[in-house]
């Protein structure tokens, strides 16, 4: 885990991004979709565009950028949970009702503000 903190720009060991700075860029249809989806299903734990909570982690995080969670890593957590392995927020549990290509709407979704916030 240290590793990726010490990717982090300027030394912010927090990892999130401040959500006043946050870009949030135009969505392509399927991405809107997949912001109504996160809402819906993901925003409780991981917050209003991904940012985080206090019952779970930012996804705007370069932890998450595609060369170390790929996308199918995102569409195996919604749908089957995983364990957790880079936080302290306990294990994620699959989330009732996420289809495969709700996931992969999500996902969209949240590659695009990962791309808008330089998570590449």
């Amino acid at each position: 885990m240290a590793f990726w903190y010490a990717q982090r720009p300027g030394g912010d060991v927090s990892g999130e991004i401040d959500l006043a700075t946050l870009t949030i860029p135009d969505l392509t249809e399927d991405q809107a979709s997949g912001k109504a989806l996160f809402d819906r299903n993901c925003a409780a734990c991981h917050g209003a565009n991904a940012n985080g909570s206090d019952q779970g982690p930012p996804l705007v995080h370069r932890v998450y950028e595609p060369s170390h969670h790929g996308d199918m890593a995102f569409l195996l957590a919604a749908t089957r949970g995983v364990r957790a392995h880079h936080w302290r927020f306990g294990n994620m549990p699959a989330v009732e009702g996420v289809t495969n290509d709700d996931a992969a709407k999500i996902t969209a979704y949240v590659r695009a503000l990962q791309r808008a916030n330089g998570i590449n």
